[in-house]
């Protein structure tokens, strides 16, 4: 008997898989280092659209209560090509690095070794969660801290940074200069690639809880708005930039002060349980 799949959820990841497509496609037809901040701007916002129904197409599922297999492996598959492989196709045809030599050789590793990574991350996540399912405590803790660089938060750091150093905005700061670009690109690349593939923790943005009062709550949403508004109309690759990096550099803030915690205290594995997990399967 053949079972029935969601249309609305896997549509709406379809439409996140869509707008990744058209982004490598689109950026396909450009030769390498002759595209415009326009085009980087057209491709960044796509690539925002396809991680808004990444975070749609899971929340709808789950309030209809129609989460299926076939919906979690295309969620998956569609993430693997919109955050994985669409951020280093951009970043590669961004650059005016000259083809054939050793320096552009160095910049494709790079950008392999971050599609990789995430391709990599997206298979942990995906076994871990069948790993912990009916083990409520340990589906808990996942839920609450990723462990790795999400896929989703590493092209968005990626594509940001892309974006801003090509920004007429960047002059402001420094004075952009192709080589430069590039070597700030292929740290960025290698480091986000490592972080996504790390044990390092990254807290999750649905089980975030600030507890204030509804005045405040009212008044911070309504200033966030404000800034957010301004920020997107006229210093969007600045406001993005900061927003996607600020989240990682907190991760990483975050998981230093648990090892040390975890140091000071001896009980490291309660911040492990992936590890708690791994070990009760081998048992």
């Amino acid at each position: 008997m053949i079972k029935k799949i969601p249309l609305i959820p896997n549509a709406i990841t379809a439409f996140g898989l869509t707008c990744g497509l058209f982004v490598i496609f689109k950026v396909n037809m450009v030769d390498p280092g002759e595209g415009t901040y326009e085009g980087l701007l057209f491709t960044t916002v796509l690539l925002m659209l396809a991680g808004m129904a990444d975070m749609l197409d899971g929340i709808i599922a789950r309030a209809m209560k129609a989460e299926s297999e076939f919906g979690e492996f295309f969620d998956s598959l569609a993430d693997s090509i919109a955050f994985g492989v669409a951020p280093s196709v951009i970043v590669l045809k961004s650059l005016s690095v000259r083809p054939g030599t050793e320096f552009s050789f160095v910049i494709t590793l790079c950008a392999m070794i971050f599609s990789l990574c995430g391709i990599l991350r997206l298979a942990r996540f995906n076994m871990t969660k069948r790993a912990l399912h009916g083990v409520h405590d340990l589906e808990l803790a996942h839920q609450k801290n990723f462990t790795g660089l999400p896929i989703p938060a590493g092209a968005a750091a990626l594509v940001s940074l892309n974006l801003f150093l090509f920004s007429p905005k960047a002059e402001a700061f420094f004075v952009t200069h192709s080589m430069l670009r590039a070597m700030l690109l292929l740290i960025a690349m290698s480091v986000l690639g490592y972080f996504m593939i790390s044990r390092w923790k990254f807290p999750s943005l649905k089980t975030l809880q600030v507890r204030v009062t509804s005045f405040h709550l009212v008044l911070f949403v309504g200033i966030s708005a404000v800034i957010t508004f301004y920020g997107i109309l006229y210093r969007f690759p600045m406001i993005f930039v900061i927003a996607s990096w600020g989240y990682v550099v907190i991760g990483w803030l975050l998981s230093l002060l648990r090892i040390i915690a975890g140091r000071r205290s001896h009980r490291l594995e309660d911040f492990e349980p992936e590890e708690i997990a791994s070990s009760s399967f081998e048992s």
